[in-house]
């Protein structure tokens, strides 16, 4: 699935639209740190890899901007030690 995510820095949020069904990735950035406080996927888009695209973009947006990330939400969590390619990015 090919997904249009935004990043919208003025409210500390990653989004996309899936079938007119917003989803989102929240943060906070303070300290070079950034923490993941939510993912929301609707169930009507579940199960399509839609939080994992959006953490994915979140992690690749830290490293690039030289950032670490503390994964304060269950999901941004459980993908981070999925994907141990991002570890060195753990606050």
């Amino acid at each position: 699935m090919n997904l249009d995510i935004r990043h919208d820095r003025a409210e500390e949020r990653f989004e996309t639209r899936v079938d007119g069904a917003l989803c989102v990735l929240d943060y906070h950035l303070a300290g070079g740190v950034m923490t993941i406080t939510h993912t929301g996927v609707p169930p009507a888009v579940e199960g399509r890899g839609i939080a994992s695209a959006l953490t994915q973009a979140a992690m690749e947006t830290a490293r690039a901007e030289g950032l670490k990330v503390a994964p304060a939400c269950s999901y941004a969590a459980a993908w981070l030690r999925r994907h141990p390619e991002f570890a060195d990015l753990r606050a």
